[in-house]
This record gives C-alpha cells, structure tokens and sequence, in this order.
C-alpha cells in the first residue's frame, strides 16, 4: 500500500486564502512546488487558485462563485425536499380518493 489517505482533508478558510495569496505573491515558483511546501495536494492548491480567480471576477465564462456554488447546493437540497414532501401529498391524496370511494 502506498500509505496515502482516500480521504480529503479539510482546510481552513483561512489557510486557503494564505495558500492562494502565496501562489499569487511567488511567480517565479509553481504551483506544485509550494503545494509540497504547504503540505496540500497541487490538484487542490490549483482548485483553490481557480476558484478564488473565478470569485474575483477574472475567470472563465460562465464558471460559478464561490457564492453562487453555496446557492446552487442550497436550492439543489430544497428541491429535493420539496420533490419528497410533493411525493407524499401525491400518495396521501390518491389514498384518501380511495376511501372516499368505498
């Protein structure tokens, strides 16, 4: 086995947002090099970078917030309590319009 963890770490705010401003601060150093540094996976560290650009306002076209993500998730989780509890009243109704029938 290769002694590495299928599970994600979870990282501060805080700690992101330093990682990020330190891949901002070094130009002249890669990304993957101050990853090994900081201890993070480059995948993430280039995750985290994108994202913070996106939120700025500089990334691609269409790419989702930070923000805008959290509202997505959020709306997502209603919509799928409103499908169940819609799901029930469905149920309730056809058996209530069975034993009005009988």
């Amino acid at each position: 086995m290769s002694g590495k963890s299928n599970m994600s770490k979870r990282y501060t705010a805080e700690f992101k947002r330093d990682a990020i401003a330190l891949v901002r601060s070094s130009p002249r150093r890669n990304v993957t090099e101050i990853a090994r540094e900081l201890g993070v996976s480059p995948e993430g560290l280039r995750g985290w970078v994108k994202q913070a650009e996106t939120d700025r306002g500089e990334g691609p076209a269409g790419a989702l917030t930070s923000d805008e993500r959290d509202e997505l998730r959020r709306l997502r989780r209603e919509l799928a309590e409103a499908r169940k509890a819609n799901e029930i009243l469905v149920k309730a109704a056809a058996f209530f319009a069975k034993e009005i029938v009988k």
